[in-house]
């Protein structure tokens, strides 16, 4: 079982920044994935930033160049710092871990922005 803890949600206007994270319970280490989903109203839940137990980050199209996905071995946390956003990233993020076959999830944080 990995807990999941996510923080850093909020209200931002387009073109600012807001860091995610999200706090797990276990050596992340020995996780295999880590990273973060979202889900805007009406659409399909979309990864949006993920990051393997050798350190290899990988984002989908639309984030490139905007997000970064980074991890604290120490604090057993990973981040996603988000700049430059825009309206479209509004959604719920969540966090999920991947270890083994199965795969945990935070409670989800709110990432809305608007002027």
């Amino acid at each position: 079982q990995v807990q999941l803890v996510e923080s850093g949600g909020g209200l931002v206007q387009p073109g600012g920044s807001l860091r995610l994270s999200c706090a797990a319970s276990t050596n992340i280490f020995s996780i295999n994935a880590l990273g973060w989903y979202r889900q805007a109203p009406g659409k399909q839940r979309e990864l949006v930033a993920t990051i393997t137990s050798a350190g290899n980050p990988n984002y989908v199209d639309s984030v490139k160049g905007r997000f970064t996905i980074s991890r604290d071995s120490a604090k057993n946390t990973v981040y996603v710092q988000m700049n430059s956003l825009k309206p479209e990233d509004t959604a719920v993020y969540y966090c999920y871990a991947r270890l083994y076959y199965s795969t945990y999830w935070g409670q989800g944080t709110q990432v809305t922005v608007s002027s």
